[in-house]
């Protein structure tokens, strides 16, 4: 059985990648320090604890398991917070990234597909994005994953960056979800509401230049991302050269749109709270995903809806009481 290395495969795109993996003939071995991540989402294969800056750690991992490639999901995520540590997440996801890739040098582990984000362009100029559009990212964070990618660009493995939009939804058959314990993505907050968790959503921002006056985002179903990373896999093996794709249904959701859709998918009122623009927040941000579809042969099959019906069953379980 082919293994692969699967760091931060205990966190939410990375649990479900580690589910694609298993369920086709690979063994997924996770390494997480579990800060973020959760236990018992470590379903389908060896959960190894440890940090990427502990060389002694990833050594003996990297010795015992032998895998074939790595799928790199580690890494802090939180805009905000990387806004106000910016150090604490360069060490972490640079530094730690750096540590990974010298470590797959050291036991001849040659390909490696990356967790990066949409958050490598900042504010685009023109929409749809494209792997072209310039990159300028306007936080910590976006920076630490462009660097990331720039040290892949020098490493001599065969790599593929994978440029995720706003990721969504969950596993169709409950076995993993979306679970951050300081939560900031819109979905899981509007399911919060719907549960009783919290008594509003709040809503930054009603005049910007889009249909409804709200933010407009590109959400893409964490399945459909698990599967690409598989396909990208895949694609190294055969020998693909390395690049970088942006993962995204390629159409446009409102803040406005998701509040009704999760009205109409949980049948409760959602009340809303309305507030000035948060800085740094874009009126639109939308894919194309022609790149993907062609080198991959992926093609993102959930729409909103089901991102949210699937995000709510799971929502209810996990945290319904």
């Amino acid at each position: 059985m082919n293994v692969v290395l699967v760091t931060g495969g205990a966190g939410y795109v990375g649990s479900h990648a580690c589910k694609a993996l298993a369920g086709a003939g690979y063994l997924p071995v996770v390494y997480d320090n579990l800060t973020t991540g959760h236990r018992d989402l470590v379903r389908w294969g060896p959960l190894e604890e440890g940090d990427l800056l502990d060389d002694e750690r990833l050594d003996a991992v990297f010795a015992t398991h032998r895998p074939q490639a790595v799928l790199h999901f580690a890494a802090l995520s939180v805009v905000g917070d990387s806004v106000r540590e910016p150090e604490r997440y360069r060490r972490n996801n640079v530094a730690g990234s750096l540590a990974l890739i010298a470590a797959m040098g050291r036991h001849g582990v040659g390909r490696l597909i990356f967790s990066s984000t949409a958050a490598v362009y900042g504010v685009p100029q023109v929409i749809p994005i494209t792997e072209e559009t310039p990159l300028q990212p306007i936080n910590p964070y976006g920076e630490t994953k462009l660097a990331i990618e720039q040290a892949l660009a020098a490493s001599g493995l065969a790599w593929t960056a994978l440029r995720y939009f706003n990721a969504a939804g969950a596993d169709a058959q409950g076995d993993t979800g979306e679970h951050h314990v300081a939560e900031s993505h819109l979905i899981p907050i509007v399911l919060d509401v719907a549960l009783g968790r919290r008594p509003s959503i709040s809503v930054f921002g009603t005049d910007y230049d889009t249909p409804d006056g709200t933010c407009v985002r590109d959400y893409i179903h964490v399945t459909d991302l698990a599967d690409a990373h598989l396909r990208a896999l895949r694609r190294l093996e055969g020998g693909g050269a390395s690049a970088v794709f942006n993962l995204g249904t390629g159409q446009g959701t409102s803040v406005r749109q998701i509040i009704d859709t999760v009205r109409q998918v949980t049948g409760h009122a959602i009340p809303v709270e309305t507030g000035p623009r948060r800085p740094g927040d874009p009126p639109a941000l939308v894919c194309s995903n022609a790149a993907a579809r062609e080198a991959l042969g992926w093609s993102p099959g959930r729409d909103t809806a089901t991102q949210i019906a699937d995000a709510w069953r799971w929502h209810k379980a996990r945290f319904g009481g």
